[in-house]
């Protein structure tokens, strides 16, 4: 790749990333070669809906799932990223109906197959959109295997799922109650609806008991549904009540007689213990009405408008129907008061319309039997769920898991494959479409109109991507996939789902291991949304900053399944630590450029040099983590140990020591030049996974600088991910070195506690009971870096000056004559008052975290911020602490 060239001055991502990404697809990188000697390394990408751009999630999703493929691909094995994206039915419907309304224009006007053309065509222009993005991200996705899921592959495995799940019994068509959203005009999956917090009224309403003495307050946000009615509960253990079962209430406003009836469901805690029971417009209502054989009236019309069982308000729009039933029933001494509630209302997630509990005809698939071998799959371990808090939830959700709504009211999407006989009403269900009835060869045949819930078909996106139901030699390799990372959120809706339908149609589970995310939230701990303003595009922030630092922040710092916050200076520190990797690269290539004579850097090194002994020993116990931390996928942690180690450790202090070995003319067989570049080159590959254009960029730079040929790949990419050498490890050089660091350290410490400018050389004495050798070996080093001009070694008891502090270390004490630069007593004041003054506002801190009514009520991003101010001036003070305790009083 020598278009590459030499490094710039300054890390330039803009300039780099779209040549390196091009640099990788063009050769072929992204596309595995099946080798049946190896087991390859599989995730299929959770498909992004076509109709979007990328948001933080998707950028945390690539972020995680790029990194666990790039790894694997340097383990060796053939690794497979499949990208793909959905067709997304309710809200790609929805977002070309807007482009039709601009134009007033609907979906009704053009006709079911106009309407879908069009929708063709808005794919077609913006549908390869995510691709892009997806790249910009740096995703080493095998483009030759996108999908989609209404791709004929994909729409035949749809088809051979349900036709497969019809004849066996699990898919059938009963009226029962879903969400309807009145303005798409459809079903909606629970993850269809967003929930929102609302200020509300809470309607106590006297239902008069038939006896004519006595009567049931109910409570209900909704008085609207009350006209669909048909019985009163209250708990079968609440003594209230009790005599009251088997009565009969008087409905209000219809004057309709209802049962009081018992059941389980009713908390008797809440509200007044009585629940009006409305099985056409509420889940749990429903679920009684079933148990006690109860009447379903249905209120409304699929447009929200009150139908003709809602007797006076027929027509009325159900809120205003709302309003004026609160007016009459004060009007009739029936409201008994009305009280201000805050609660959550779901919402079209899609149109943002609340959403309305109703009864309708629909087809399920029967859970209960799929949802078995889903839960063994977790309990005898094949599946494992990370973070493993998860499994809980996910078992409690297939324990009472609920009959799936798979019919959807749209046009967009996989049409149901079942016809109906106008002629003797048989119901035929094929892999192919029909040409007559399976019953009386009635060629009067019409296709019901709904389509598919769109988690129908990404549920089978594990095996449909891969050839499904057809036998291919992808669907043989690569199936089961190894990992499926997403979201903790949709750990139900979809992952579940996967599970149970690879089962299912397999016969084997779809992934081993479930990685779930936290959501990205902003800096005050609250969820990005474009209502709130709080939103950040990563596409903006890759302009910004690049793909690197936006990976690298994102992936940093967090643990899986924990939330994550998210604001720019964030990524501003990963921008600078991708610049302190360019930096010390360039001060390596420079040296490169210099060498007259080098070692094969690339091959293990033979060293002989206290610093290069330090170094090498810690890259290799770094290497052993990192490999160790990758494997039990604690990816956050792999990468602050590289972080630490290259910031800290090679560029902060080898590359320093370096530098004063440079300067000295006796360097000869000690040039520390090979060295440098080996632990560079190790690096970069350690840190590919994580940044991968600035690592490439590099390595490629340092690949030119190889003194002979040898069987280095032709790019990071696919070059071989470190593994550590035991033999390399050196505890002795890591002590020496850690005298020398905790010295220099020491050092720099007063300097910069008392303000003593790095131009002021000082003295230095070190009091120690025992000679030690590296103290004299390595004077140099140290009065180098710690701007020293006599560096003196003492093994008796030194008595301390008054002018001089006096620092602890590990292997005795350290002196450093001051009083001549600092007015040590007016220094020790200062310290004193500000420890007061820390002492303080350290009260008031704790006294507010121990305020019971502060942790019940404020946020809990508020509590965790001021529990993180505590801890840093307590931080603080415990420093002041010490700094004063090296002063000598007079």
């Amino acid at each position: 790749m020598n278009s590459i060239g030499k490094m710039t001055k300054t890390y330039n991502p803009q300039s780099v990333e779209s040549r390196i990404y091009e640099f990788w697809n063009k050769n072929g990188y992204f596309t595995p070669q099946i080798d049946k000697e190896k087991k390859p390394f599989t995730i299929i990408m959770p498909p992004p809906n076509v109709t979007g751009a990328l948001h933080m999630g998707h950028a945390l999703t690539t972020a995680l799932e790029d990194l666990m493929i790039r790894w694997n691909r340097m383990l060796g094995r053939p690794t497979l990223y499949l990208p793909g994206t959905d067709h997304a039915g309710i809200a790609t419907q929805v977002v070309v109906e807007r482009m039709l309304a601009k134009e007033n224009i609907t979906r009704h006007d053009l006709g079911r197959e106009k309407f879908i053309d069009t929708v063709w065509q808005w794919v077609d222009k913006y549908g390869e959109t995510i691709y892009t993005q997806l790249e910009r991200l740096g995703a080493s996705c095998d483009w030759s295997r996108k999908a989609f899921t209404l791709d004929d592959n994909p729409a035949k495995a749809v088809r051979t799922t349900f036709v497969n799940l019809y004849r066996k019994g699990l898919i059938y068509r009963g009226e029962r109650i879903t969400n309807w959203c009145p303005r798409c005009l459809t079903a909606l999956s629970d993850l269809e609806v967003k929930y929102v917090e609302e200020n509300a009224n809470l309607y106590y309403i006297r239902y008069n008991v038939e006896n004519g003495y006595d009567s049931i307050i109910i409570s209900t946000t909704r008085p609207e549904t009350l006209l669909g009615d048909t019985a009163v509960a209250v708990n079968p253990r609440d003594e209230r009540y009790e005599h009251f079962v088997g009565l009969q209430v008087i409905l209000p406003i219809l004057n309709r007689p209802i049962p009081i009836i018992a059941d389980d469901a009713v908390e008797q805690d809440f509200g007044t213990g009585a629940l009006k029971v409305t099985p056409g417009h509420d889940h749990t209502d429903f679920e009684i009405g079933q148990r006690n054989g109860l009447p379903t009236i249905n209120i409304l019309s699929k447009n929200g408008k009150m139908n003709d069982a809602g007797g006076p308000y027929s027509d009325q729009d159900r809120f205003d129907a709302r309003k004026q039933i609160v007016i009459d029933l004060e009007a009739a001494g029936l409201l008994d008061k009305v009280e201000s509630y805050h609660h959550s209302v779901g919402h079209c997630d899609r149109c943002n319309e609340v959403v309305e509990p109703m009864i309708s005809n629909q087809w399920y698939v029967k859970m209960e039997r799929l949802a078995a071998p889903a839960k063994a799959a977790v309990s005898d371990g094949r599946i494992k769920i990370i973070p493993n808090r998860f499994t809980k939830v996910y078992f409690n959700w297939l324990d009472n898991i609920r009959d799936w709504c798979i019919s959807r009211q749209l046009w967009w999407g996989h049409q149901i494959p079942v016809w109906y006989c106008d002629d003797c009403k048989e119901i035929t269900v094929d892999y192919d479409d029909p040409k007559s009835c399976s019953r009386c060869d009635s060629v009067n045949l019409n296709r019901d109109p709904d389509v598919l819930d769109t988690w129908f078909s990404s549920g089978l996106w594990t095996h449909s991507t891969l050839g499904w139901p057809e036998t291919t030699e992808d669907l043989d390799y690569f199936y089961p996939t190894n990992v499926m990372e997403t979201g903790y959120d949709i750990l139900f809706f979809w992952v579940a789902r996967m599970i149970f339908m690879g089962i299912e149609n397999m016969g084997k589970i779809p992934f081993e291991t479930i990685y779930l995310h936290g959501l990205v939230l902003d800096p005050e701990g609250i969820k990005m949304s474009k209502t709130k303003g709080n939103v950040l595009n990563p596409l903006d922030l890759v302009n910004l900053y690049g793909a690197d630092a936006l990976r690298f922040a994102l992936t940093t710092g967090t643990a899986p399944g924990n939330n994550i916050r998210l604001n720019e200076q964030k990524i501003e520190s990963s921008r600078n630590f991708a610049n302190k990797i360019w930096n010390a690269s360039r001060f390596v290539v420079s040296k490169l450029e210099e060498s007259t004579t080098l070692d094969d850097w690339t091959n293990e090194p033979n060293v002989c040099h206290l610093h290069d002994r330090w170094i090498i020993s810690r890259l290799n116990k770094i290497t052993h983590q990192v490999c160790v931390l990758m494997e039990g996928y604690q990816f956050s942690e792999a990468q602050r140990v590289l972080h630490d180690f290259l910031w800290g450790e090679f560029a902060d202090w080898y590359i320093e020591m370096a530098k004063i070995r440079l300067q000295r003319p006796d360097i000869g067989e000690d040039d520390p030049t090979s060295i440098l570049a080996h632990v560079l080159e190790k690096i970069l590959r350690l840190l590919h996974p994580f940044m991968p254009f600035i690592t490439e960029e590099i390595w490629q730079t340092l690949r030119k600088y190889i003194p002979q040929p040898n069987d280095q790949p032709d790019a990071i990419i696919v070059a071989p991910y470190p593994e550590p050498n035991p033999d390399l490890q050196d505890d002795e050089a890591e002590s020496e070195i850690g005298i020398i660091m905790e010295i220099v350290h020491a050092i720099r410490n007063v300097r910069a506690e008392f303000k003593i400018p790095p131009s002021v050389k000082l003295p230095v004495t070190v009091n120690i009971s025992m000679v030690q050798g590296i103290l004299t070996s390595e004077s140099y080093t140290i009065m180098s870096m710690a701007r020293v001009e006599d560096l003196a070694v003492s093994t008796g008891d030194a008595i301390p000056l008054d002018q001089d502090v006096t620092v602890v270390l590990s292997i005795g004490t350290m002196t450093i004559p001051i009083g001549n630069l600092v007015d040590l007593v007016q220094e020790r004041e200062r310290l004193l008052n500000e420890i007061g003054d820390i002492d303080t506002r350290i009260g008031k801190l704790t006294a507010r975290l121990s305020d019971h009514k502060f942790l019940s009520k404020a946020p809990k991003e508020v509590v965790d911020r001021e529990r993180i101010r505590l801890e840093t001036i307590e931080d603080r003070r415990d420093k002041l602490r010490l700094t004063i305790s090296r002063i000598q009083k007079k």
